[in-house]
């Protein structure tokens, strides 16, 4: 998949622990691991807005789009 969440490498960087993360931004942890794992089929902006505000990061801190070649 094209689309890389980072959202492991954000929370390491502001050492929040994903309880508390799923606190702060009122995701269950369980929802927040599929996230954090890249298994998520989306995301919605609300959430996204949620997790930048309690990391004090932008949305491409947490996302990443790599292109894939052409089979």
């Amino acid at each position: 998949m094209p689309i890389i969440v980072n959202l492991d490498v954000m929370m390491a960087r502001r050492k929040i622990s994903l309880n508390e993360l799923s606190e702060l931004v009122d995701i269950t942890p369980a929802n927040l691991s599929i996230l954090k794992t890249g298994k998520a089929k989306a995301i919605r902006f609300s959430t996204l807005e949620a997790l930048c505000k309690v990391l004090d990061c932008q949305p491409a801190d947490i996302l990443e789009y790599r292109d894939e070649p052409i089979r």
